[in-house]
């Protein structure tokens, strides 16, 4: 393990991603029900119970193998089955596909706003102002370790918690809308191709997979992260800034 991790960080940590990628299967689930198809319904896969969507290596292994390494290991729950063809006629086939894929990013979005909104507050309750409220907020969003630093007790387990759920969440849409093969981006994205773009597509989904594997977790020589990590390193910066100024509106000074 390394040694700046501790047992309690990775357990909140890991219990954020069940959640989180729950939440995000089961918003699959929901809107191709409400598209009429019931396929993913009848599987029980319209839950938030983790049960119901875990895959044993990318939602058990991988996440506990990265928390404890600090590789940046990638997590996934077990894809929705849907039957695009069962859809209502009220749209086409493709942008019913397009409604599904967008849902699982969307959610996250929504649960993030949500959790930041919860979060917020509780520190306006549970952190006296002269704890310094904006700097425990940040801390909460970096990561339950160094929040420890700060609070403790119930109010820890619940802004570190609420911390890792605000960031993981909008991690995950912006990852799930890249425009990759079996990403959900790849999914919006062939409904405003042209059907034999869409094709093409569809046959190269699988070396994009590779390709995506390799960017996230092959480190680049002289970049000193990986490929992704890299691309992704301005938004990321980004998020953390909007983050902040959010904090500033909803907690104050």
């Amino acid at each position: 393990m390394s040694d700046h991790i501790s047992l309690p960080s990775i357990l909140i940590s890991y219990v954020a991603l069940l959640f989180s990628l729950s939440f995000h299967e089961a918003s699959h689930a929901t809107v191709a029900y409400w598209l009429e198809d019931d396929t993913a319904a009848r599987l029980g896969r319209m839950t938030l119970n983790p049960i119901a969507h875990m895959d044993p290596i990318g939602t058990f292994l991988f996440p506990l193998m990265g928390m404890l390494t600090g590789f940046p290991f990638i997590g996934w729950a077990k894809p929705v089955p849907i039957q695009p063809q069962r859809f209502t006629r009220k749209f086409s086939l493709r942008t019913g596909v397009a409604f599904v894929s967008a849902a699982g990013p969307v959610s996250n979005l929504l649960l993030s706003f949500v959790c930041l909104v919860i979060t917020t507050l509780a520190i306006r309750v549970l952190v006296p102002v002269e704890w310094g409220r904006l700097e425990i907020f940040e801390r909460a969003l970096l990561g339950p370790e160094l929040l420890m630093e700060k609070v403790s007790g119930s109010a820890l387990l619940f802004l570190a918690l609420g911390g890792r759920l605000i960031i993981l969440n909008i991690f995950l849409a912006i990852f799930n809308m890249l425009p990759v093969g079996p990403l959900d981006g790849g999914g919006v994205l062939q409904a405003f191709l042209s059907y034999r773009a869409a094709q093409t597509f569809e046959k190269y989904k699988k070396y994009m997979f590779i390709g995506l594997i390799l960017a996230v977790m092959i480190p680049i020589p002289g970049l000193g992260s990986t490929l992704l990590g890299w691309l992704m390193s301005p938004v990321v910066h980004l998020v953390y800034w909007v983050l902040f100024h959010t904090g500033l509106f909803f907690i104050g000074a």
